[in-house]
This record gives C-alpha cells, structure tokens and sequence, in this order.
C-alpha cells in the first residue's frame, strides 16, 4: 500500500464557465482543491469589480452546501479597461489578478489586446500595487505558425514588457514550450509560469496521429516531445517559480466534436491522480507538494491551505467517468491514456 498526504492544492488557472456547466463542473474543483484562480473570459466577459462580484456570486451559488471552495477572481483587461476600478478591486480583496488575453488567441478572447501600448497605464498601475498579471502567451499574428506562436510572444511582448516594468509580477499562463520554461527561469523573481495537467502528458501527437482527436485540442496546442519533456522536467523539479494551473476548460461535446471544434480540456474530476502518477514516473513524488501546494501561494503572497489530502495507490485501476451530464449534455473528461491507479482521499485537518 503507498500513500501520500500533502497540502490541500490550489488551482491557479480554472475555467468554470456559467450556467448549467458551472453547476456541473464546480463541485469537481472544489472536491479537490481549496482554492482557483478563476478566468474571466465569459460571454460578456468578466471586466470590471462589479462584474467580478456578480460572478462570485454565481460560483459560490454552484457548489456543495458545506464546501469551502473559494474562488479567486480575475478581471479580463481590455484596451478600454480602468485603472482605478481594477486598483479599487484589488485593494478590497475581491479580485487577485488580471488577466491578459491577445484578441483572437482563444475562447471568448475577442474583446481582449490588440496593441499593449493601449494598457500600459494599467500595467504601471498594477506593477505599482503588486497586482498579478495573468498572461496567455501566444501572438495571434496569422503569419506566425500555430506551434512558434508562443516563442513569438516570449520575443516580442513578454521580454520588453519584462524589460520595461521589472516589478510587474507577471504569471506566465500554460507553458507549452521550452522557451517558456527557459524565459521564466531566467526571468527574476517577479515571474512565474502555471503548467497543465494534459500538457506533462499530451503531445500535438495525441490530436493529430491516427485521426483528429478533438478532446485534446486546446490553447496553446500540445507541442512536440522535446517540449513535453521540457515540461516535465520543469514542473517536478520543484523549482519555486513552476506552479499547478489546470486550465480546465470544459466545453460540452457538440462544441468539441464538430468542424470548428471549440479549444479546451476538462481535466478537474481526475488531474490529481494524473498528476501523482506523472510525478511518480519522474521519481519525484516528494515533490508534487511544491507544484501543487506550495509554490503557487508564495508566488500569490497567500499563506499555505491548513488542511491535507492524501493520495492513495490503489492495486487495480480506479474508475473515472469519462463524462459528465451539464444540462443535458455531456463533457468529456479528459483521459490521460494510461490506467488511472491513484485515488484522492478526504483529507485530516
């Protein structure tokens, strides 16, 4: 019997979406985690405190009567987005960040930045405060192949943002690529990059080899091994800059399964038990804690969850539904195409 108690994790990248598929998916965040960055690109998207209060509201409306869960909001900044206004949110406690979409580079990201020049006051602003800046790292230039999209923006907006502003603390959202994990490592304490569930475990050959496979199409695309790797080697050795974002994206199965298939991966009722056994082929179980506990609330400036969940290796694989019902209609959960053997067990106080 093997087992494995470490603190509660948090979540520093969830989509929970609205309506019926937040009422289905939220109770498997919070089954597992305490707390989530949660992300703003909502149809309308989540741009000012205000917004950011109404939206609260409905997450703590969707979970279990006697869950703790608490949601760390974000407002999605766009070119005509308030200084002020994000500054007043922060300062009350309400929001924890902002978030920076690239117009056009994924879901709902429409209304998001088309020249940073336009938000730099906010940027200083935020630098100024210590606020968080939340950044999906890819340029939506059409020229720029799909799979360099990234490197491309780590060049021409992530290093002289860098450059500009050393003190913006800046979250590098989703690496996909060794040259995030080399720009965050080699860009000083106020950096920091979340990495997924799927992407220590998917390359672009589980969406393209042997037939399009929809459910693993995400923003940004899965890379080649060498990113992979890169990936892993980041995220279990425990360096203090690499934290746990599962950008669990759920979109219902007709959204996902049709000619223009929706980007996104659920990956929240089985990423924990993903995550040990990624970390146990690593030999690097003892330091899963760090990715998934630790780091994520030093960077944050939060103090460390209280209370402990233990993993636990079972002999015969655990079953995990492969859907779930929002609505209606389906999602699927994510399937990390090997047998799922570790278990998440309540935790002790």
């Amino acid at each position: 019997m093997k087992t494995l108690t470490i603190r509660q994790p948090d979540d520093w990248h969830l989509h929970l979406r609205d309506a019926a598929i937040l009422k289905a998916v939220a109770p498997f965040s919070a089954a597992h985690f305490k707390r989530a960055i949660i992300m703003p690109n909502l149809v309308p998207p989540v741009v000012t405190a205000a917004d950011a209060m109404a939206y609260r509201e409905q997450i703590v409306a969707a979970l279990p009567p006697d869950s703790d869960f608490q949601p760390l909001m974000t407002l999605y900044l766009t070119e005509g987005s308030r200084a002020d206004d994000i500054e007043a949110g922060f300062r009350d406690g309400l929001v924890t960040a902002v978030k920076l979409y690239p117009a056009g580079a994924t879901t709902n990201s429409q209304s998001g930045v088309r020249n940073i020049e336009a938000v730099m006051p906010v940027l200083e602003r935020m630098a100024e405060i210590g606020m968080p800046l939340c950044m999906h790292g890819e340029v939506t230039d059409p020229a720029i192949d799909i799979f360099d999209r990234e490197a491309v923006f780590i060049e021409r907006v992530l290093q002289p943002l860098r450059r500009r502003l050393p003190e913006l603390r800046i979250v590098m959202e989703h690496v996909t690529t060794k040259d995030g994990v080399d720009f965050v490592q080699a860009a000083g304490e106020n950096t920091a990059g979340t990495i997924t569930t799927h992407h220590l475990i998917i390359n672009r050959n589980a969406i393209l080899a042997g037939g399009i496979r929809p459910h693993y199409y995400c923003l940004p695309v899965a890379k080649r091994e060498t990113h992979r790797l890169a990936l892993r080697k980041a995220a279990t050795a425990g360096e203090g800059r690499f934290f746990l974002g599962t950008d669990s994206a759920p979109h219902v199965d007709p959204l996902k399964e049709c000619a223009c298939g929706c980007a996104g991966v659920f990956n929240a009722p089985n990423t924990l038990a993903c995550l040990a056994h990624v970390f146990e082929e690593e030999g690097a179980l003892d330091r899963l804690e760090a990715f998934t506990s630790l780091n994520g609330p030093s960077f944050y400036k939060l103090p460390v969850n209280e209370r402990h969940v233990t993993l636990r290796w079972n002999d015969e694989p655990v079953e995990v539904p492969s859907k779930i019902n929002a609505g209606g209609e389906t999602i699927t959960v994510f399937d990390p195409m090997f047998p799922i053997h570790w278990s998440v067990e309540s935790g002790a106080s």
